[in-house]
């Protein structure tokens, strides 16, 4: 009875071992393989400042600055762009609030445009440590500079560059309030998709039979594998949201985003205490709310970051009509958002 007993024990140790390498390799393989992006550019702009910022292990960072032509300046945004893009995305989202009186400051982060590449790093669609870095190393560079410090300071980031954009502003007090668009957390991320696979192999009824602690347990297996083979360390957006309970939020999601789908912002912003700061778009893809809703997109955006300088008037969005030439920024202003990606 006893070595039946150790058989069949040993017998469902090895079935759990089986099932777990298994499952491993495939999620190992969602990890480390991007989603195929499309990402639109626009060209360099001249009359952009342009600066460099050297991160802690010695990498050179490289951006622009949108400066107003006045003096008066409502506040500065920092823009984070998303995987795949450059910091010359910035007006494509972020046109608006330029055209509002807010400075505008972009950087690439490191291995992506200008910026430096890490030897042995190579980048994907997720937040990692260097990703954080790197913004911490431009909001160092900003403190230094007498022209911005003291300026009221908020973050905008788009996809990765707003997951960035939250973790910073949590351990950030200079930063007043964020805003994201398609921004997620690794752990939420990877959790709600493996809740939809699931369901689609046992069905919606079996579901919540399924033992999640074991799927959770899977799941940071083959993140910490990931972290070894790619040499690097994902952050962990989920622990420092609390954090976020005295920033002003904004989170922009597209109900139709099959990628980063509703429930993982919605969860981000439970988190953070603020269930109110989600603004789901009907209609709209990852990152291409602007795309359906322009108009009112850009309302929203300046009427957020208004925060930062509640005792200015409110001024126009619109560029002026007429023969006048549109510049480039302004030309942001009017554009839509990226094509599908």
């Amino acid at each position: 009875m006893v070595w039946a007993l150790l058989g069949l024990l040993a017998g469902l140790l090895l079935a759990e071992v089986l099932i777990q390498v298994r499952a491993v390799r495939v999620v190992l393989a969602l990890i480390e393989n991007s989603p195929p992006f499309r990402v639109q550019l626009l060209p360099p702009d001249p009359d952009a400042e342009r600066f460099e910022a050297v991160t802690p292990d010695g990498l050179t960072l490289r951006g622009s600055i949108y400066r107003q032509p006045g003096e008066h300046k409502r506040g500065l945004i920092v823009f984070c762009h998303e995987f795949g893009s450059n910091h010359w995305s910035a007006m494509l989202y972020s046109g608006a609030l330029w055209k509002a009186g807010f400075d505008v400051l972009s950087f690439d982060f490191r291995n992506l445009g200008e910026s430096d590449k890490q030897p042995g790093y190579v980048p994907l669609h997720w937040m990692t440590d260097y990703e954080v870095t790197d913004l911490q190393t431009v909001l160092n560079y900003i403190q230094r500079q007498p022209s911005l410090k003291d300026l009221p300071l908020g973050l905008f980031g788009i996809s990765r560059g707003g997951s960035t954009a939250l973790y910073v502003a949590s351990v950030r007090p200079e930063v007043k309030c964020v805003a994201t668009e398609g921004a997620f957390d690794t752990q939420l991320m990877l959790l709600a998709h493996a809740k939809r696979w699931i369901s689609l192999i046992v069905g919606e009824r079996l579901v919540e039979l399924i033992p999640w602690w074991h799927v959770r347990f899977t799941l940071a297996i083959a993140r910490a594998l990931s972290q070894i083979r790619r040499r690097c360390k994902y952050a962990n957006l989920k622990n420092v949201l609390p954090n976020l309970k005295n920033r002003s939020l904004l989170m922009i999601a597209g109900k139709r985003d099959t990628y980063v789908v509703p429930e993982v912002p919605r969860e981000i912003c439970r988190l953070a205490g603020k269930p109110e700061a989600l603004w789901i778009v009907p209609g709209a893809k990852h990152n291409l709310a602007r795309l359906v809703a322009a108009e009112e997109y850009d309302r929203r955006l300046v009427e957020f970051f208004s925060v930062l300088d509640p005792s200015s008037k409110p001024i126009s969005i619109v560029p002026n009509s007429g023969n006048r030439h549109l510049n480039q920024r302004e030309m942001a202003v009017v554009q839509t958002a990226s094509p599908p990606r």
